[in-house]
């Protein structure tokens, strides 16, 4: 039986949202998922649909979701066990006035101090999405900072150093909320940057497939 994902796209257009939305739904469909792809967070209210997906992809820059919307997502993932899959600002900095859905996510983008070449290092922890990949990278776009959720699986950090502090900046994690399986990566600034770096692509193409619900 095919795998069903909504793919969803908007908010803020510098982040290229359909384009990446496209890019991401394309790699669904070649790993055999049937993809809706909209750009309206419409199909959310519609609990009982939602339910019956296995993968949600939000590509929605800030923007705004209604209490029904919230509710029809929540309870997809956290009580039905559907996946919640995303990249960069389309997942990591969305709906900021729902505190919430950044639980859910695991994290907040709060800023980008630095914008340029930096690298990025895989952790040791043995998952699918990581599996075989460069251990380290270098790669050229938005250095995000961000509040994180301390009960997310690190899959790869970058080092911070602004304004004298040093730290270890999450940069691709997993996590669950309730039955649902999240992946997010801060990768991916524009859909050109995922033809730019085929690995990112691939890791978030298996990081999409991880979440997806059984």
């Amino acid at each position: 039986m095919h795998k069903s994902a909504l793919v969803m796209w908007g908010g803020w257009d510098g982040h290229t949202p359909k384009e990446t939305a496209e890019v991401l739904a394309g790699k669904l469909k070649a790993n055999g998922f049937d993809v809706r792809l909209e750009n309206t967070l419409k199909p959310l209210e519609d609990v009982e649909a939602v339910k019956k997906l296995n993968l949600i992809v939000p590509m929605w820059t800030m923007g705004e979701m209604s209490n029904e919307q919230w509710n029809g997502l929540n309870q997809a993932i956290h009580d039905a066990g559907v996946g919640i899959a995303g990249v960069h600002g389309g997942m990591g900095d969305a709906f900021r006035g729902r505190v919430e859905y950044q639980w859910l996510v695991g994290g907040q983008f709060l800023g980008h101090p630095y914008v340029g070449e930096y690298t990025v290092d895989l952790t040791a922890a043995d998952s699918p999405i990581t599996k075989g990949m460069p251990k380290s990278f270098k790669y050229n776009s938005e250095q995000y900072y961000l509040g994180i959720d301390p009960a997310i699986t690190l899959l790869a950090y970058t080092s911070y150093e602004f304004e004298g502090q040093k730290c270890k900046m999450p940069v691709m994690w997993t996590k669950t909320w309730g039955k649902g399986r999240v992946f997010y990566s801060a990768l991916g600034h524009v859909a050109e940057e995922f033809r730019k770096y085929p690995d990112v692509l691939e890791m978030t193409t298996r990081g999409m497939i991880w979440a997806a619900r059984a």
